[in-house]
């Protein structure tokens, strides 16, 4: 009996994987033709070939996948289930001995894996956006001469303030550069300076008449003041600089933590950043739940087929993503708090799905 469980759970677990790929990589696939279809005449406006378009495509593949996977899992939950339930095997199963729950272990399995796949895919995703934006646009320097009150969000965890930016001078004025540390060895720092000097030979920006304030914890703040410093990792063109913020989509869930921080700070409005970032861990949690929600629907029809298993996918699909699109608005425009908001769609798929699975017959 053992023995024909564990052959049970690789059965099952084997059907739920296969279906689960497949889904996970055809969405991006459907999203690719639909892409190439409206923008290859632009790809190749631009001289790409057919080699740099196809990498670019396989830089996209994370950020693709990352939305899919809930519909991924709800797919292959409900299209392995509704075939056990259809060839009656769930049936046979019971017989056996083995309940509904214990019989769909092997399902939920799958669906904890594709969670942590999720999270992986989710910090993988804004680094291979920006290799796919450099292949694409190779220059995404902006045609303006001059910008103001901007933040910039640089590499190593570093945050710009400019009050404003002249290209063709080569020069910042009203300058903040902050870095969230992790302790002593590693300090927090802001750094103010009235303005900057970019060297095209030296490539660097010289910062002048200003002050570095350098918080190791909590209880210390110690200030340097200077007439002309430099930070070895401004290394930002000034044309770089008039390039539009990243989107919260290309930036890792730690990278984005600290410019929010840095904007809150400031007195920005950061409820929509909040949201993002939320929802970088909610995505990929959501695959467990819409599990829990597909799992008892997949067995109320023995006789729907394929149509069926498509529709009812589809349909929570679409209800899953209009709630997200919802709450995020709303939780953008604080009128609840912004954790909530990215949580509120799971949570509600999450005790419906608790409440169904309790009601199947085991």
């Amino acid at each position: 009996m053992r023995m024909s469980v564990r052959a049970l759970d690789r059965y099952v677990f084997t059907e739920f994987w296969k279906i689960f790929l497949t889904a996970a990589l055809g969405f991006p696939i459907l999203l690719y033709v639909i892409d190439s279809t409206d923008n290859l005449d632009k790809y190749l406006s631009r001289h790409l070939g057919l080699g740099s378009i196809a990498l670019s495509y396989l830089y996209w593949l994370p950020d693709s996948m990352f939305m899919a996977l809930p519909a991924a899992v709800l797919f292959a939950t409900v299209f392995a289930i509704g075939a056990l339930t259809r060839h009656s095997e769930i049936t046979a199963a019971k017989a056996s001995g083995i309940s509904f729950h214990r019989l769909i272990a092997p399902i939920a399995i799958g669906a904890a894996l594709a969670s942590m796949l999720g999270l992986v895919i989710g910090e993988i995703a804004p680094i291979a956006n920006k290799k796919r934006l450099d292949i694409i646009e190779p220059d995404r320097a902006s045609t303006l001469s001059e910008r103001y009150n901007f933040a910039y969000a640089g590499e190593m965890g570093r945050v710009y303030k400019i009050g404003a930016l002249r290209v063709t001078d080569r020069i910042v004025t009203g300058v903040t550069i902050e870095r969230k540390g992790s302790g002593p060895k590693y300090p927090s720092y802001a750094l103010t300076a009235a303005d900057a000097g970019y060297g095209p030979k030296t490539k660097r920006w010289i910062l002048r008449r200003g002050a570095m304030h350098v918080i190791p914890d909590s209880l210390h703040n110690v200030t340097f003041t200077f007439d002309s410093a430099f930070d070895r990792s401004f290394k930002e063109e000034p044309r770089q600089l008039t390039l539009a913020q990243k989107a919260p989509t290309d930036m890792g869930f730690a990278e984005l933590g600290r410019f929010i921080n840095s904007m809150d700070r400031s007195g920005a409005d950061v409820n929509s950043l909040k949201v993002e970032r939320m929802l970088k861990i909610v995505i990929p949690i959501t695959c467990v739940i819409i599990f829990m929600f597909g799992a008892p629907l997949a067995t109320s029809s023995q006789r729907g087929g394929t149509a069926y298993g498509i529709g009812l996918s589809l349909a929570t699909t679409l209800i899953f993503l209009v709630m997200i699109q919802l709450t995020r608005g709303i939780g953008g425009h604080g009128q609840i708090p912004a954790n909530l908001a990215a949580w509120l769609p799971s949570l509600l798929f999450g005790v419906t799905g608790v409440i169904l699975l309790t009601r199947v017959r085991t």
